[in-house]
């Protein structure tokens, strides 16, 4: 038998209901707690599960910049001794396993730039202690050191990670989020009567923390078209969002005509309840490293409409005959297109539907904790013959 870990988690937000980097680290630390002594140090705890120890740090709620500076000064300090792995969800230089959700900060401020646009570029970083220190926390884990790894959620994160530190390419990995099947889903019928949602009419479904980022506009762009052209008109659903996101795009509803059609529920817990409750989900998405949301609908035998990689990570490893792939996620004509073909094609909406358990089943999250234990004992292995 293997020897039980002493591991600890290192992020700022251990909340499920954060995005989907903190499901991640959560639903991580969850399974790794079952075989091994997990410790997790976090500014904010909004989720309790058995066998984890909980560690809260100090926070400064502004502004962020020097937050993101403390963090990793505090979680560098309570981690130096007595831990096997200390596993890191953000920036910063502690952490044998450093695991990267989001795209480099390098690669959107430098990328594609040349000549005296760069130079421009460096000296509005130089003179931004914000920007600065940003990208020195940055390049600070993604540093080459011997007994590390920086572990990319997503062959497309890992592509732009060694395009913006080619220094880092023989450290990095990728180990995809996971999921869990659900067990028992209730009724559309029984979702929908709990979500205050109208029964007997076909509803696609869009969740996303960011709604502008995810591509919120383009989707009622194609809601509207979509109700134009079929007999039964269509109405959305829309999960997540901050609350002047939610005032910002409910009066973009109301100029497109489509009052009455779209239901605003903000964040929700019980997303099993909302994805029981949809026909279709749609992710006309602009910046998805993964795509959490993509994986958990298809998990509950939900039909998606996502764009293509790179905008979804992803999307990179879905077939034409798993989900309908959009071609550039500001085409709202294309949406369209998708959401009439799905929802009027009963054979081509039952594949979809058949698929998604199918693909969800290659993430479960016991698979996934599994590959981390295997790199942690790599690491390990590594470290006793140095």
């Amino acid at each position: 038998m293997k020897p039980r870990l002493r591991i600890a988690i290192l992020t700022r937000n251990f909340d499920p209901m954060g995005g989907g980097a903190e499901r991640y680290a959560v639903a991580l630390a969850e399974r790794l707690a079952v075989r091994h002594e997990v410790h997790v140090f976090a500014q904010h705890i909004a989720h309790q599960a058995p066998g984890l120890i909980y560690h809260r740090l100090p926070a400064l709620r502004k502004p962020r910049w020097i937050n993101q500076l403390l963090f990793a000064y505090l979680a560098q300090r309570h981690t130096r001794v007595g831990f096997d792995i200390i596993h890191a969800h953000e920036n910063g230089w502690a952490g044998d396993v450093q695991t990267v959700h989001v795209r480099p900060m390098r690669h959107n401020l430098l990328g594609g730039l040349r000549g005296l646009r760069r130079g421009l570029r460096w000296l509005k970083i130089a003179t931004s202690p914000r920007l600065a220190t940003y990208l020195w926390l940055e390049r600070s884990r993604f540093r080459p050191c011997p007994g590390r790894k920086v572990v990319a959620v997503s062959a497309t994160l890992r592509y732009e990670v060694a395009m913006s530190y080619p220094e880092s390419a023989t450290c990095l990995a990728v180990i995809p989020p996971g999921v869990s099947l659900p067990d028992k889903p209730p009724t559309q019928a029984e979702a929908r009567r709990a979500l205050g949602l109208p029964k007997g009419i076909p509803l696609l479904l869009f969740v996303a923390n960011d709604l502008a980022r995810k591509g919120l506009d383009t989707a009622l762009q194609a809601l509207r078209d979509s109700a134009s052209v079929l007999s039964r008109c269509p109405q959305l659903a829309v999960v997540g969002g901050s609350p002047e996101q939610i005032h910002h795009y409910r009066r973009l509803a109301t100029r497109l005509g489509l009052e009455g059609q779209v239901h605003f529920l903000g964040p929700q817990r019980a997303m099993s309840i909302v994805y029981a409750a949809a026909d279709l989900l749609i992710h006309p998405t602009r910046e998805d490293t993964f795509g959490m949301v993509v994986l958990e609908a298809m998990a509950h035998g939900l039909p998606v409409v996502v764009s293509r990689a790179p905008w979804c990570g992803m999307a990179a490893d879905l077939s034409e005959k798993e989900a309908w792939l959009m071609d550039h996620p500001d085409d709202a004509s294309s949406l369209a297109q998708a959401i009439q073909r799905l929802l009027t094609d009963e054979a081509q909406w039952k594949q979809l539907a058949r698929t998604g358990p199918l693909v969800a089943a290659r993430y479960a999250w016991d698979d996934i904790a599994k590959r981390h234990e295997a790199l942690y004992r790599e690491l390990l292995e590594a470290r006793c013959a140095s």
